[in-house]
């Protein structure tokens, strides 16, 4: 497998312990609790793929691996 799949998963536990202390009942409006999920897991892929090309990108730049 490839290091950039290991950096995908240990940045998606990262990410979702993260997201875990967000408490988004407040920014939302009421009765749009479908709405705050699809938006809650859109956010967490694209930092997810943003956390992780960053990482992998600057790992390739410095030649550390």
């Amino acid at each position: 497998m490839s290091v950039k799949f290991f950096i995908y998963l240990f940045v998606a536990i990262l990410v979702i312990w993260a997201m875990d202390s967000i408490n988004i009942n407040q920014i939302f409006k009421k009765n749009r609790v479908m709405q705050a999920r699809v938006f809650y897991c859109l956010l967490g892929i694209a930092l997810i793929y943003l956390i992780t090309n960053f990482v992998f990108d600057f790992f390739l730049s410095s030649k550390i691996f």
